[in-house]
């Protein structure tokens, strides 16, 4: 570890691409091109190289005195179009190849397992396996993927199991859903933040944060766009427009249970993120490899004051570890959840 830059405890939003060719010769709509190191997931070529082998991350940490990294698959390799079937075998291929690169790399490397939750029984199901496990900490896509909402109650039974294991989830969005952003890279810079908010928005009205209160919900790129919406929300509770439960929790107090990363390129963004969703919420994020992370986050957050990023490199990150380690230990009796679904086969 460099001794000369400040340490950070923990990277929640670290990604990595597990490759394994033999088990990726059997997978529809996927290859791998060992000569280019290109994986071409739906016909859509993956040629970040940094995602397939964990020692330029490990390299990166070293370097950055970056202590640990919770890993998660990138979008390109959501993959939102398959039906139960091929979701679920897939799910089981990238948390596999998440759950050994971490195992050969223990100390510094962690999985978050990948949660379809655009098809409601897959999730469930890897859900349960890994809880059973002891194993509770997930990244799921935010949005982007045809009507499916995470407000729908068919996610109940997955909620559930995450509340009884007592769950931290990352949530990732994916491919934008509106075609106008398809230009100027739009779809990343304007999309990724509102889907993340479309995200927010339906966990708070949909009532999911209250009702399932053991999860560490955890949200990309600072909230994405929900800091600016948080005051538009709460007006929204507050004169009861059509469609918002008035009983209940205002949508600021839910907001100030969830967290975010720090990944928002602005100090007034990252001061509104702070506000909305409490200082102590905000945890390191840096997108690695992806250039619109903070792969340089010594330098990109220096305006910075040392309390603040003492706060977000070790303080924030530590009592999200200890929380996890509390809830952790209780989590493999309760985690069931209600019999609402039958194991896929």
């Amino acid at each position: 570890m460099n001794d000369a830059v400040e340490r950070i405890v923990l990277d929640v939003h670290a990604h990595q691409a597990p490759i394994v060719p033999d088990e990726l010769k059997e997978i529809a709509g996927v290859s791998w091109n060992s000569v280019n190191a290109v994986l071409t997931v739906d016909d859509h070529d993956v040629g970040v190289k940094a995602l397939f082998d964990p020692r330029p991350l490990l390299s990166w940490m070293d370097q950055n005195g970056v202590e640990k990294a919770w890993i998660s698959i990138p979008p390109p390799l959501y993959r939102h179009q398959l039906g139960d079937g091929d979701a679920h075998a897939w799910a089981g291929y990238v948390n596999s190849g998440l759950r050994r690169i971490a195992e050969h790399h223990p100390r510094h490397l962690a999985p978050l397992f990948h949660l379809p939750v655009g098809r409601p029984r897959v999730a469930l199901e890897v859900a349960r396996d890994a809880s059973v496990r002891g194993q509770n900490r997930f990244a799921a896509p935010a949005g982007g993927y045809d009507a499916q909402v995470l407000s729908d109650p068919a996610l109940d039974p997955l909620w559930h199991v995450l509340d009884a294991a007592g769950a931290f989830v990352f949530f990732h969005p994916g491919e934008c859903a509106d075609g106008r952003l398809n230009a100027f890279y739009l779809s990343n810079l304007l999309g990724n933040p509102y889907e993340t908010a479309v995200a927010i928005g339906h966990l708070v009205f949909g009532g999911v944060i209250e009702r399932f209160p053991n999860v560490r919900f955890c949200f990309a790129h600072g909230g994405g766009a929900l800091p600016m919406l948080a005051g538009r929300f709460e007006r929204g509770f507050a004169t009861k427009r059509p469609g918002i439960a008035s009983e209940g929790k205002s949508p600021r107090a839910l907001l100030r249970t969830i967290c975010v990363d720090c990944i928002t390129h602005d100090d007034g963004a990252l001061d509104l993120a702070e506000r909305v969703v409490g200082a102590s919420n905000i945890l390191f994020g840096s997108d690695w490899p992806f250039p619109m992370g903070l792969i340089r986050p010594h330098e990109q957050l220096a305006t910075l004051d040392r309390v603040r990023r003492r706060r977000i490199f070790c303080d924030n990150p530590n009592e999200l570890i200890a929380r996890h380690a509390n809830t952790s230990a209780m989590a493999t009796d309760r985690v069931a959840g209600p019999a609402t679904t039958e194991r896929l086969q």
